[in-house]
């Protein structure tokens, strides 16, 4: 089976979220959150958690994870930006089928928390 490796920038509670499933699933979306992003690179991951997430929430948080190929064809790929800034829109009421499509864990890859100051970025210890 061939998979694809995705990125999701994160704050603390979605997470905690995420732990809680045993690092295999993304949690349901709320109601004023009617799509699940996940991104095609980690560039951009980077950026929204250091940029986004630290300010919202004191820290963000970098994970990666594989999907079936096969599934993933369903979602068309959207550009957000410029030419590297690439996800996918996952419906909000598809998030559990997505979830069941994980192949492995959800890992943190990097984090970053406004306590380090702005240059300060982590690699996470896998």
């Amino acid at each position: 089976m061939e998979t694809t490796t995705l990125w999701r920038p994160t704050g603390p509670q979605e997470l905690a979220l995420v732990e809680a499933s045993g690092r295999r699933a993304w949690p349901p979306r709320l109601p004023e959150q009617p799509i699940f992003y996940p991104v095609l690179n980690e560039d951009y991951a980077i950026r929204i958690a250091r940029d986004w997430n630290v300010p919202a929430s004191g820290s963000g948080y970098v994970t990666r994870f594989e999907v079936e190929s096969d599934y993933l064809a369903r979602f068309p790929v959207r550009q957000a930006g410029g030419e590297t800034i690439l996800e996918l829109w996952v419906p909000a009421e598809e998030l559990a089928e997505f979830n069941r499509h994980i192949v492995g864990l959800i890992e943190v890859v990097r984090e970053f928390h406004a306590a380090d100051g702005p240059e300060a970025a982590s690699a996470a210890a896998g």
